[in-house]
């Protein structure tokens, strides 16, 4: 499987990861920034929470690991958690602002 096809199979798998308080997959909610298939099959995934002090924050994280590591091909994940820039509903796919009533 190449970078690409690897690449694709890990959103696929994070479009299961929900925040228990959101109705809405991480992946649609804008919170995952990079996803990076290095040549040696590590995984570098730089991912926001909707707000610093979220809850749920190392269940999300969690989830991401497993599930990222679970993807054929995949060797190693490294999650960066980061702020910058700062999650707003504007970073949300078209779908998740009409489930959550954005739109």
């Amino acid at each position: 499987m190449d970078k690409f096809e690897t690449e694709v199979k890990i959103v696929e798998i994070l479009k299961t990861v929900y925040d228990p308080e959101i109705p809405v997959n991480i992946y649609d909610l804008g919170l995952i920034y990079r996803i990076d298939v290095n040549e040696d099959a590590s995984v570098n995934v730089d991912m926001t929470l909707t707000a610093p002090s979220c809850p749920a924050a190392d269940f999300i994280m969690e989830d991401v690991q497993q599930k990222v590591e679970s993807v054929e091909g995949v060797k190693s994940v490294n999650i960066n958690l980061v702020f910058e820039p700062q999650w707003d509903k504007d970073m949300m796919s078209e779908e998740a602002k009409l489930e959550l009533g954005f739109l």
